[in-house]
């Protein structure tokens, strides 16, 4: 058996130019993302340039309206541009799935005057963003967040911690959800916040188990200045802008995944067909063929189901549910995916000279952000047999 080289996936795309985007993402893939992955990754530098170049692209806007700088595409094809990048560099995929999360409450709540005046820099003009909703204190509890905003005449004053956030201490804007009122989800505001704000600082960078190139970070809001024009949406209504910004940014994790499932699998083919032992390939060797087809089952499955959610979302249909299965699904697999690609090059897998052991850790952070998978089954659960009695 000859060493077999990893084919491009096969897309079913719905127009001539999005397979034309596609052929540009694999373009800037093989040319400015993949050589330098694993060096930088394993230094722990953040690329910002390639998020430049996506920004030149026009890759970070996809899913937005083309009259503010926006790609005008659909989310199914949005997904598979993120996973062609997180193949090459999680890093870089997740970081665009966080981007487009923090450009969903302005497109989406904002008003025509706030879109005109930011949306085309955050779209199209070389920005990047981020998302501040989670705390130290309030993570899956999101409604427990503790961040307050205080209205002072015409501007509001933001005091609080953001933990866990993507891009922080890098980025050029954040959304940021804080307490404008009562207890609970109906308290809760969202802001559009510049990354140079005086009195907003991030901490040292997490140390973290893999994505080692993307800075994850407390953000330190100390009596933060920011106009009422910077509001998004009414006060009260932050916490059902946040959910509905994250059943979109949930596909775009699931999407993620399978894009570092895929890599792993490569690799690992690559691996068993070139590796002989006993006079043979070591794909000749049932037990992991099976392993390999199990692997490749679980990917196509996982890409099913995340496009069958996007394809909701496209025709404004209810998607919620479908969301969270993909996001359950698809990070699952990533992980089961991964391990087994550690396994199939054996004490090879688990040295830093081969790029599986590398998915393996960026795999697990997949089942926690966004939502953990833990969360994602009760929403799923709530779906199938509706809400808790207690």
């Amino acid at each position: 058996m000859p060493d077999r080289a990893p084919q491009p996936v096969e897309r079913q795309l719905p127009t001539e130019e999005a397979r034309d985007l596609i052929a540009l993402v694999r373009d800037i893939v093989q040319r400015e993302i993949a050589p330098r992955a694993a060096e930088e990754e394993d230094a722990g530098r953040f690329p910002r340039e390639v998020f430049t170049l996506l920004s030149e692209a026009g890759l970070l806007g996809l899913p937005y309206d083309s009259a503010f700088g926006g790609g005008d595409q659909p989310y199914e094809v949005y997904l598979q541009v993120l996973e062609e990048l997180a193949a090459a560099r999680l890093t870089v995929g997740l970081g665009v799935s966080v981007h487009s999360l923090s450009c969903h409450a302005l497109a989406g709540y904002g008003t025509k005057e706030q879109q005109a005046e930011h949306l085309p820099a955050m779209l199209g003009g070389g920005l990047l963003g981020a998302y501040c909703l989670s705390e130290p204190s309030s993570g899956s509890d999101a409604a427990s967040l503790r961040t307050k905003a205080v209205r002072d005449g015409d501007d509001w004053i933001i005091t609080g911690t953001k933990a866990w956030i993507t891009h922080g201490g890098v980025a050029d804007f954040c959304t940021v959800l804080a307490r404008t009122g009562v207890e609970g989800p109906r308290g809760i505001t969202a802001f559009l916040v510049p990354g140079d704000a005086e009195g907003l600082s991030a901490a040292a960078p997490e140390k973290k188990m893999g994505m080692k190139g993307s800075p994850t970070a407390q953000l330190h809001f100390d009596g933060v200045r920011v106009s009422d024009a910077r509001r998004i949406g009414e006060e009260g209504q932050g916490f059902a802008i946040a959910l509905s910004a994250l059943d979109s940014g949930r596909l775009g994790i699931a999407a993620c995944a399978i894009g570092v499932a895929q890599a792993a699998l490569d690799e690992a083919v690559t691996y068993a067909t070139g590796r002989k032992q006993f006079g043979h390939p070591i794909a000749d060797f049932q037990g992991l063929r099976f392993m390999l087809a199990d692997m490749a089952t679980q990917i196509e499955a996982g890409r099913a189901l995340y496009l069958t959610a996007a394809r909701l979302r496209d025709a404004g249909l209810p998607f919620s549910r479908e969301a969270a299965m993909a996001k359950l699904f698809c990070t699952d697999a990533a992980m089961r995916v991964t391990t087994d690609a550690v396994q199939v090059l054996g004490g090879y897998g688990y040295t830093a000279d081969f790029p599986v052991e590398r998915f393996m850790r960026e795999a697990k952070v997949l089942q926690i952000v966004e939502g953990t998978n833990q969360i994602q089954r009760m929403v799923i659960a709530r779906h199938v047999v509706g809400p808790e009695s207690r």
